[in-house]
């Protein structure tokens, strides 16, 4: 985590500062296969030139502040459709969507939870499965994904 913080800090100025919001980051350290992804989002979208702009600065960034001592592939991306959630505000964002949780560590005998996610209080995000809610600290997340919702029924 102390990882991704350094980054995030270093790379969302530079991001922003192209106009762009920065939606997070993952860090996967591998020795000679590490991978740095940054997601980019925009209220008009994002383009492949988009991508490619952010991922040219951020380079240059990166290769004067070197916070990665090792190789590492650098990656820029929209966060999609099935996007992760990286913030309490994110998942503010997205109280009545169906979300995919895996957490570090087992929470009452499991470590994923595919459910609505229908609050969120004091630090914790509460997802409903099963007829059962769930409060998962924040924390404890490894990886929240929404997951889209291809109903395309227009009859309402």
């Amino acid at each position: 985590m102390a990882k991704v913080d350094e980054l995030s800090s270093l790379l969302e100025p530079v991001v922003t500062g192209l106009g762009y919001v920065f939606w997070g980051l993952e860090y996967v350290a591998r020795g000679k296969h590490s991978l740095l992804r940054v997601y980019i989002d925009h209220e008009d979208g994002i383009t492949v030139d988009h991508c490619a702009e952010v991922s040219h600065q951020i380079s240059a960034v990166m290769d004067v502040e070197d916070p990665i001592s090792q190789n590492y592939t650098l990656e820029v991306s929209s966060p999609g459709m099935d996007r992760p959630l990286f913030t309490l505000e994110q998942f503010a964002l997205y109280i009545g969507e169906w979300v995919d949780v895996r957490l570090r560590v087992a929470f009452e005998g499991r470590r994923k939870f595919k459910g609505v996610l229908t609050a969120i209080e004091d630090g914790d995000i509460c997802v409903t499965l099963d007829g059962s809610d769930y409060l998962l600290p924040i924390e404890s997340i490894e990886v929240a994904r929404l997951v889209p919702n291809f109903d395309n029924d227009l009859t309402d």
